[in-house]
C-alpha cells in the first residue's frame, strides 16, 4: 500500500501518525526460520540487508509483515545515505522498522481495519536490536510535523485507522506530510564541462508524466569521487544516444546565477536508475532549485517514479512524544559481509582491500579468513591495549592452518606508509624494521595478511628495554596430561600468593597456560627474567616430579617445563584474545583463578565464542597493564642477592 503526498494534516477523521522513516520500504515473507525479504519492485533483499534476513529466521514467525529497512545514526535518526553504502554491520545499525502486518499464523489480515492490525502487530515479539516495531501515534499533527522537523526527520506518514490494506494502490487513506523536500528523480543522462577534473559534473534527471520522461534539471552536488566512479560504472552498461527526455534539455544554459556557464557536453543513458534527491524548491517550469544528489534507490523501478503533486487533506488533540531509541555502545558484529569474496572498507582514515574471504582457514571447522577478521574487528578495542606501541612478530598462515606458513619480522618493504616501524638490526648488519602496532587498522592489515596470532614484544617501543610484564610459560610435554598443567599453574598462585603478588593467568590457546606478572616498565629484561627464575625454581622444588627448568628439553625428561626465559629481548608470545593457528580456531583466553580447576579444557574457547565471554566477564587481564610489583622488596624478603 503507497501513500499520497499531502501539503497539509487531514482534518475529518480519525488518524495515527508514523515517523517517515528514510530507507527501503521492503515485505518480509516469514515462514519459520525460511525468510524472503522483498523491495518494492520486487527484488529480494535477502542477501544485501542478510542481518535483517538472520534476525527474522531467528524470531520464528508465520506472517508476513511490511516496514522499512533503515540505517540509524547515533541519535537513532535513519541516514538514508550510510544505508546506500551499507555493506556490512561495521557501516552502520541496520533496523527493520514494522509498521504494519498482514498476514499471522495462517489468517488474513488486510481486510482488517488498521487500528486492529496495529493492535496484532503490537503483540508480536522481537528479541532482537535489528527489528523494531515502527510506533504510531494518536496526535496533533502539527505538533507531531513540528518535532519531525526538529528532529530532522524527512517527515511523517498519516494513516486512517479505519482502512484496511490496499495492496498496489495509492490510497489518500495513507498520506505523506514532508518536512523535508525530496523527490525520487529518474537519471536520464549526466554532462561533462570542458576542462572539468571531476568525472563528470552533473546528472540530468527526470520523472514520468503520460508515459513521457519530463526534464527536472541538473545536479551538480552530493557525489563525492567515490561516488562518482560508482555511478560511472552503473552508466557505462546504459549509454544510448538518442535523448531519453521528452525534449532535449538546454545544458549549458545561462542563469544569473552562472551568466557564462563552460560548454558542456550531454552522456545520455537508458532511464533505468533512479535516485533520491533533496531541493528547496521547484521553479514555475517544474525545474528543482538547488538540488542536492543523495543517493541510488535500489527499490524502485524507473517507470514507477511520477511528479508527487501535493493533495489536499479531507484534529486530534493529544501532543506526540516522539521517541526514538538509539543503541548506546552498541557492540561490534561483522566488519564483512558473508557473501562478496573481496571488499573494500575505510578503517582509521585507511583504505584496506580484504581479498580471498571465502578461503577456508580452518578446514576441519569450515570457518574462513573472513571469520578470522570478522573477529579481530569485533575484538579490537579489547586486544588492542596489549599489542599497541609493541613490535610483533608476523606468524602468517595465507593459506590456513594447514598450509604452508612462516614467520616475517622484516616489514620495510611491504607494510603501507601509515604503519609505523621499529629498527632493528640482524646478524648479518642488515637494518631493517618490525611493524608497530597503533591502532585496528594495523591489527586488520596484519589479520589479512593471514596472520592468525598476534605475537606481541613484552615491552613498547617507548620502553623497549623494560618489558611491561613477567611471564612465567608452563609448557608441557606430549607425555603430560592438562590436569598436570593446571596443576603446576595453581603451584605457581601458591607461590605469588605467599609473596603477595598478584599473577594473573591465561589459556595459551595451545597445550600450555601464561602466568603474567605485571612490572610496569620499571625493571631490565635481565631483573625480569631473573624474578622469573626465582619463581619457576620455587615452584620446581614443590612439585620435583612432574617439572623442569632445564632449557633443553633433552634433559627435562618429558616434564612439564617452567619457561622464564620467554622474558627476554624480542621474545613474543601469543596476546591475550588472540586466536591461534590451531583446530577449532582457540584463543588464548584469561581466566579467573576460581576457574583454573579440574576439567578445564585448553580449547574451552574459541573464534566461536570467545566474543561472549568477553561480553559477560570484561577484559580481567587489564591489571597487567598497571603500576606493577615491587621488585626490590619482593627479592630482599627471597632473601636473594643479584
Amino acid at each position: 500500500m503507497l501513500a499520497t503526498l499531502a501539503d497539509s494534516p487531514p482534518t475529518q477523521g480519525k488518524w495515527l501518525y508514523e515517523i517517515k522513516w528514510d530507507g527501503y520500504r521492503a515485505l518480509a515473507f516469514c515462514d519459520k526460520n525460511k525468510v524472503d525479504l522483498i523491495s518494492r519492485n520486487n527484488k529480494s533483499f535477502n542477501e544485501k540487508f542478510y542481518p535483517i534476513v538472520e534476525a527474522l529466521q531467528n524470531s520464528n514467525l508465520d506472517a508476513v509483515l511490511d516496514g522499512e529497512i533503515v540505517v540509524v545514526n547515533e541519535n537513532g535518526i535513519a541516514d538514508f545515505e550510510s544505508l546506500q553504502n551499507w555493506r556490512s554491520e561495521a557501516d552502520g545499525e541496520i533496523i527493520y522498522y514494522v509498521f504494519d502486518v498482514l498476514w499471522l499464523k495462517g489468517n488474513e489480515l488486510a481486510e482488517l481495519p488498521l487500528s486492529q492490525r496495529k493492535e496484532i502487530l503490537n503483540q508480536l515479539k522481537f528479541n532482537n536490536p535489528a527489528l523494531r516495531i515502527s510506533q504510531s501515534f494518536d496526535a496533533d499533527p502539527e505538533d507531531f510535523l513540528d518535532a519531525a522537523k526538529n528532529m530532522q526527520l524527512e517527515g511523517a506518514i498519516a494513516k486512517n485507522a479505519d482502512s484496511v490494506y490496499l495492496s498496489g494502490v495509492r490510497s489518500p487513506l495513507w498520506l505523506k506530510l514532508k518536512v523535508q523536500k525530496r523527490h525520487e528523480v529518474v537519471i536520464g543522462g549526466y554532462t561533462k564541462n570542458q576542462n572539468t577534473p571531476k568525472l563528470f559534473s552533473a546528472l540530468l534527471v527526470g520523472v514520468y508524466k503520460n508515459g513521457a520522461l519530463q526534464f527536472m534539471g541538473k545536479i551538480g552536488t552530493g557525489f563525492n569521487k567515490k561516488v562518482q566512479k560508482d555511478l560511472l560504472e552503473k552508466f557505462n552498461k546504459l549509454k544510448i544516444k538518442k535523448c531519453p527526455f521528452s525534449f532535449e534539455p538546454e545544458i549549458s544554459k545561462p542563469t544569473r546565477f552562472n551568466p557564462n556557464p563552460k560548454p558542456s557536453e550531454a552522456i545520455w543513458l537508458k532511464p533505468k536508475l533512479v535516485c533520491e534527491v533533496s531541493y528547496i524548491g521547484l521553479s514555475r517550469e517544474g525545474i528543482m532549485r538547488h538540488p542536492s544528489f543523495k543517493g541510488i534507490r535500489l527499490d524502485k523501478n524507473a517507470h514507477e517514479v511520477h511528479e508527487e503533486l501535493s493533495i489536499t487533506s479531507p484534529k486530534a488533540s493529544k501532543k506526540p512524544v516522539i521517541k526514538i531509541k538509539a543503541e548506546k555502545n552498541r557492540e561490534r558484529k561483522t566488519l564483512l559481509n558473508p557473501f562478496e569474496d573481496t571488499q573494500v572498507k575505510i578503517i582509521q582514515g585507511h583504505e584496506l582491500k580484504f581479498n580471498h574471504l571465502k578461503k577456508i582457514f580452518w578446514p576441519d571447522n569450515g570457518y574462513t579468513k573472513r571469520d578470522l577478521l570478522n573477529y579481530y574487528y569485533q575484538i579490537a578495542s579489547t586486544i588492542l591495549p596489549y599489542l599497541k606501541d609493541r613490535p610483533q612478530s608476523l606468524n602468517r598462515f595465507p593459506n590456513g592452518i594447514n598450509g604452508l606458513s612462516f614467520y616475517q619480522k622484516d616489514v620495510t618493504k611491504s607494510a603501507p606508509f601509515w604503519i609505523q616501524q621499529f629498527p632493528y638490526r640482524t646478524s648479518l648488519g642488515e637494518d631493517k624494521n618490525f611493524l608497530v602496532v597503533k591502532d585496528e587498522a594495523d591489527l586488520l592489515w596484519m589479520a589479512n595478511l593471514g596472520s592468525i596470532e598476534m605475537n606481541p614484544w613484552n615491552s613498547t617501543v617507548k620502553h623497549p628495554d623494560y618489558p611491561t610484564w613477567c611471564i612465567i610459560d608452563i609448557d608441557p610435554s606430549e607425555k603430560n596430561s592438562f590436569k598436570e598443567v593446571i596443576e603446576v599453574a595453581l603451584m605457581v598462585k601458591q607461590v605469588l600468593d605467599s609473596l603477595k603478588i598478584e599473577g594473573y593467568f591465561k589459556t595459551s590457546g595451545a597445550t600450555g597456560v601464561h602466568i603474567y606478572i605485571p612490572m610496569g616498565a620499571k625493571y631490565t629484561y635481565e631483573e625480569c627474567q631473573g624474578f622469573g627464575r626465582a619463581i619457576a625454581a620455587l615452584v620446581h622444588q614443590e612439585v620435583p616430579k612432574i617439572t623442569s627448568i632445564e632449557r633443553y628439553s633433552i634433559k627435562r625428561q618429558g616434564k612439564i617445563y617452567v619457561d622464564f626465559l620467554q622474558n627476554r629481548p624480542k621474545a613474543t608470545l601469543a596476546a591475550p584474545y588472540s586466536i591461534r593457528p590451531r583446530p577449532f580456531a582457540p584463543v588464548s583466553m584469561p581466566l579467573h583463578w576460581d576457574e583454573v580447576k579440574k576439567g578445564l579444557k585448553p580449547e574451552k574457547y574459541t573464534i566461536k565464542n570467545a566474543m561472549e565471554r568477553i561480553k559477560s566477564n570484561g577484559d580481567i587481564f587489564k591489571p597487567v597493564l598497571g603500576k606493577g610489583i615491587n621488585l626490590k622488596k619482593i627479592i630482599k624478603s627471597l632473601n636473594l642477592s643479584q
